[in-house]
């Protein structure tokens, strides 16, 4: 069902997030979760969950264990009726963080298990249906009655004020989860892992089938988290400790075992909506300017370079690889912050997190990799990337991987700290504005703002380095706009029907690069 974009909650996952989710665990093998703490307290570690999920990975992957009785007669209305009762959170007992979970039902027929780890120990947390809220329901609700596990789990942080727990994280379906840093709302979201992403022979959508957290300290602003991942080609063992702040940091360690081959392995997934916005708008009639939760990829490099790439609704599905070697970051951003770029006084895109992916260690040479998908409707999920290393996966191989996630409205590596920076892009017909233009041609309209450029004079020896691959630059002008520091680059490119054409650009001057670097793919119909 289509995330309502007005409230961005969790508890509506988009058609792309959740529905395909549940069609291609349809499709695979049906899952297990490989249960790893009995009903009593067991000893507890990471590296014990890591060989653990060694050994079920040398296993094939078992059914899974369906929901039965009222839970299978959960529909949308029904579900959205449910709500956690928060005066039986977990953990409220002052510290940093309080804990609630996810109804199982409707869209989420495989529950997952949560455990509490204190002192090296862990022990099932238990739900019933006294935990939770039934709002006039259709369906009949036994009391009392103890859950079989639940959908996911969210966790409260007095994130934005001291005095009121607000929503910090949410894990729910499939490997997806969410973050909030200080003053954001919900918008883009992360995966534990992508197999197969766009592949031919279908997607895989791995799981986290049950979770351990450790219970904070007093006085901590920390919390661990861990989880069990299966899938029909791989298992695996994650780590995840979160700090919330302006930027809630989460680092990640990922213990990964193969049953299979996999063609395409997607590391630090991320998954987002752009709908239109900037230089694509495909016509939509709607008073909004702008309707987007990421406008941009970003990549950096060791090399200080910078790469912008605008996000786009295509008109079929587009792919782009970004070759590197241990990239510095890359992740999905939102820049544009003015709510009258958006005018959406329900779903505030100019709050929606960037989401910038820090590698720890050598990730190697491989490339980071962007899908966008056409879409007419706000609540599908449409963009994603990932990283996706140039080795090749084999079934029996075994891979351990570290990266750090930022979260927040302008997380370190969002974008160029030394050159200027890429403000705007717009895009239009060829030809002279006022009167009638060239269709055969596209003109891309591209602002530069910040770093050394704004301290430069108009008449500064600065000069565009432009490109294109299967097309042709007819234009190129540079100029800086009057009463301002922003520097215009126009741009006319032209191609051959049915051609994408890669155009890049950037400014330089005085031997040195002065901006970021712009990308983009224009397809011509």
């Amino acid at each position: 069902m289509p995330r309502p974009a007005s409230k961005p909650a969790p508890l509506t996952p988009s058609r792309r997030r959740f529905l395909a989710g549940a069609a291609g665990a349809a499709a695979l093998p049906a899952l297990h979760p490989f249960r790893l703490i009995a009903q009593e307290a067991e000893a507890f570690s990471f590296d014990a969950l890591s060989d653990r999920m060694r050994l079920a990975a040398l296993g094939d992957p078992v059914e899974a264990e369906m929901l039965g009785g009222f839970l299978t007669e959960l529909d949308y209305d029904d579900y959205q009726r449910i709500r956690f009762n928060r005066d039986r959170a977990r953990w409220s007992d002052g510290g940093a963080f309080r804990l609630n979970a996810f109804h199982p039902g409707w869209l989420f027929r495989e529950s997952v298990q949560i455990n509490e780890v204190r002192d090296g120990r862990a022990e099932r947390m238990h739900f019933s249906t006294e935990d939770f809220e039934y709002l006039d329901l259709k369906t009949e609700v036994p009391a009392g009655f103890e859950l079989p596990g639940v959908a996911g789990f969210r966790l409260l942080n007095p994130l934005n004020r001291a005095d009121k727990y607000d929503e910090l994280l949410a894990f729910l379906g499939a490997s997806y989860f969410r973050v909030l840093g200080k003053d954001t709302r919900y918008g883009l979201s992360a995966r534990g892992l992508a197999v197969n992403t766009g592949h031919p022979d279908g997607e895989e959508f791995p799981r986290f089938s049950e979770f351990w957290l450790e219970r904070p300290a007093p006085g901590a602003n920390s919390v661990t988290i861990y989880a069990a991942l299966n899938s029909a080609s791989v298992t695996g063992a994650y780590r995840f400790v979160v700090t919330p702040g302006v930027d809630t940091v989460m680092d990640v360690t990922a213990r990964l075992f193969f049953r299979r081959d996999i063609a395409q392995l997607g590391i630090a997934p991320l998954t987002s909506m752009f709908l239109f916005g900037g230089g694509d708008r495909l016509g939509f009639d709607d008073y909004r300017p702008a309707v987007h939760d990421s406008e941009a990829l970003v990549m950096n490099f060791g090399s200080g370079e910078t790469l912008y790439r605008p996000l786009k609704n295509p008109a079929r599905i587009a792919w782009s690889y970004l070759g590197a070697e241990s990239p510095r970051s890359f992740g999905l951003v939102q820049r544009t912050r003015a709510f009258d770029e958006y005018l959406d006084a329900q779903a505030h895109y100019e709050r929606r997190p960037s989401l910038m992916v820090e590698p720890l260690g050598d990730w190697g040479k491989g490339s980071v990799r962007l899908m966008e998908l056409p879409t007419d409707l706000e609540g599908n999920d449409n963009i994603a990337a990932f990283w996706t290393p140039e080795a090749e996966v084999k079934a029996g191989g075994q891979l351990e991987i570290a990266y750090r996630l930022h979260w927040g409205m302008s997380p370190p590596g969002d974008g160029s700290s030394q050159r200027a920076r890429i403000l705007r892009t717009r895009a239009g017909k060829g030809g002279v504005a006022g009167v009638e233009g060239d269709a055969s041609r596209r003109k891309f309209v591209i602002d530069f703002q910040g770093g050394r450029m704004s301290e430069l004079p108009e008449d500064a020896p600065v000069v565009p380095d432009v490109s294109a691959v299967r097309g042709r630059i007819t234009q190129s002008i540079l100029s800086r706009v009057d009463g301002t520091d922003i520097w215009r680059l126009v741009i006319e490119v032209e191609a051959e029907a049915k051609t994408a054409v890669e155009i890049r650009a950037s400014l330089t001057g005085f031997d040195q690069v002065l901006s970021e670097t712009w990308l983009y793919q224009w397809v011509k119909e």
